[in-house]
């Protein structure tokens, strides 16, 4: 009923394509996208096609050792699907692609699936083909998310710091200062997790080129300097917040509140939801109370990002 074929560079027109019109792709899944960090990931992406030879999903994911993985780069992955998807056959997309992992000596499979509020139409066929193939959740992690119709109030916190920023002047700007903001972002990572952004500030800058529509960094300036940002993920029903980092003086003023509410009550008040990103660590298992909780002070609620294993 469904055959599946390993995605090769000549099919990058006809992927491209086929996440443009899909019911939950975003630009993350565009090959541009994917392949700026091929060098570090196995590419194993899979094609699915309907008896007439029509495609009917694509599945974004890289190779480790005996697991295939939907991506290891990417926060979220799953089988990206169209109007034509249906239950029967996803669940038939999941028998071929048993049977081809295993033939290709594969043991495992990761499948990130790609959370609701990014589906255009529902797309819950994939969650219910790993039930019936024994898939197990293996990691479940919390974000939160603003759903911008009906909002929930600031925090009287969050409305102090606002006050705050507007009192010192601060400015909220778009900007192309990648350079500057990377620097805040590498500072703050390693003061509080020991750690490095996932982008350098070339990588996030050349992204933000190839999609000046959908990566747009909003910078909070005191004095001419900027002390704090956002770098914002647009997709077509959520305002994801990639990255968020204030320098000691962009907290002292309250400027990362000022900049959540240009985009909340302002900037992207026509989307239906601005997604704060997790706020879980230790493979979900560790809830980050002090980080949620601010986020959760500007009206956003739970969300689940989940991840589940399927022995092949």
């Amino acid at each position: 009923m469904v055959t599946v074929n390993k995605y090769q560079s000549e099919d990058k027109a006809k992927w491209d394509s086929y996440i443009k019109c899909s019911k939950n792709g975003t630009f993350l899944f565009f090959r541009d996208y994917m392949d700026y960090h091929s060098q570090r990931f196995a590419d194993h992406s899979i094609l699915f096609y309907d008896l007439d030879h029509s495609l009917i999903g694509v599945m974004p994911a890289n190779a480790e050792g005996d697991t295939i993985i939907s991506h290891g780069g990417l926060t979220f992955g799953g089988i990206v699907t169209g109007n034509s998807m249906t239950a029967s056959k996803m669940i038939a997309a999941f028998d071929t692609l048993g049977n081809y992992l295993s033939k290709n000596g594969f043991k495992k499979l990761v499948y990130k699936c790609i959370p609701y509020v990014y589906h255009r139409l529902p797309a819950n066929e994939d969650r219910y083909a790993l039930f019936l193939h024994n898939a197990k959740l293996s990691r479940c992690d919390l974000s939160t998310t603003v759903f911008m119709p009906e909002q929930i109030c600031f925090s009287s916190r969050r409305r102090r710091g606002i006050k705050k920023a507007k009192r010192h002047n601060v400015q909220i700007r778009i900007s192309s200062d990648y350079r500057s903001f990377i620097d805040i972002v590498a500072k703050l990572l390693q003061e509080k997790y020991n750690a490095y952004p996932t982008h350098n500030y070339q990588e996030i800058s050349t992204l933000a080129q190839t999609f000046p529509h959908s990566i747009k960094l909003f910078a909070a300036y005191y004095e001419e300097t900027m002390v704090a940002g956002v770098v914002v993920y647009e997709h077509s029903l959520v305002a994801h917040a990639q990255y968020i980092a204030a320098n000691e003086t962009g907290k002292r003023i309250g400027a990362l509140d000022l900049v959540f509410e240009y985009l909340i009550q302002n900037y992207y008040k026509e989307k239906l939801f601005f997604d704060f990103g997790i706020s879980t660590e230790q493979g979900g298992y560790f809830l980050n109370e002090g980080l949620i909780t601010q986020k959760e002070e500007f009206g956003a609620r739970a969300v689940v990002y989940e991840t589940y294993e399927l022995d092949i």
